[in-house]
């Protein structure tokens, strides 16, 4: 057998072996929990799991580890979103349609992590911290500035960072959470409203970049 083969009969074994498997099992746990509204703790996760203490925390040494392996499991495809449009109207426009459903499908799941980012801001707040890694999240930011890509060379660099900012505000669970919890609207409808005050956004920047140009 070939070094090269090998590797990959090895890679493969691995993807699907014992530890695989366990780890499979905890972060589907995870998700059941997140879903149901929950915000688990690793040993809580183990204990639904039937898993060890000592094994969880091997895969996972803490909370916030937890949660983020959660989150990119539950963003999925979003994670390998590209585009090959030049117009990047249609590239903020794809990037949204494709990924709010996927949001919205894993609505509990982002809103538990949310609560975790906020309990670890309450903690700061009030001087007690606490052991736990800082929760971050910043997927978004290497998301929407790839789809801002063709606008590199009409805007300034700060007029790029603001939209960027501002567009970050409508795309994630924090947009959702206005629209569906405070005014009551349906997915569908808060998918609308979300994507269309997206394309507002860089379409004024596009006009005032063609302005000042």
């Amino acid at each position: 057998m070939d070094i090269s083969r090998q590797s990959t009969e090895l890679l493969q074994e691995n993807k699907r072996g014992p530890r695989a498997r366990t780890r499979r099992l905890m972060l589907e746990t995870a998700i059941r929990l997140m879903q149901a509204g929950e915000t688990p703790s690793v040993s809580e996760v183990a204990e639904a799991a039937e898993v060890s203490r000592a094994t969880a925390y091997r895969y996972f040494p803490s909370q916030t580890a937890l949660v983020n392996a959660v989150v990119d499991e539950a963003l999925g495809p979003i994670l390998n979103w590209k585009s090959r449009s030049p117009d990047a109207v249609e590239r903020i426009e794809d990037l949204f349609r494709t990924s709010l459903p996927r949001i919205d499908m894993f609505e509990a799941t982002f809103k538990a992590a949310l609560k975790l980012s906020l309990d670890q801001w309450g903690q700061r707040k009030s001087g007690t911290p606490g052991a736990e890694p800082q929760f971050m999240r910043g997927h978004r930011v290497h998301l929407l500035r790839q789809a801002l890509e063709p606008l590199r060379a009409q805007l300034p660099q700060e007029e790029a960072d603001r939209l960027v900012q501002a567009l970050s505000l409508i795309f994630g669970i924090e947009a959702l959470v206005v629209l569906k919890d405070i005014w009551g609207l349906g997915s569908k409808e808060a998918e609308r409203v979300t994507t269309w005050a997206a394309l507002a956004l860089v379409r004024e920047a596009m006009r005032s970049a063609g302005k000042e140009g």
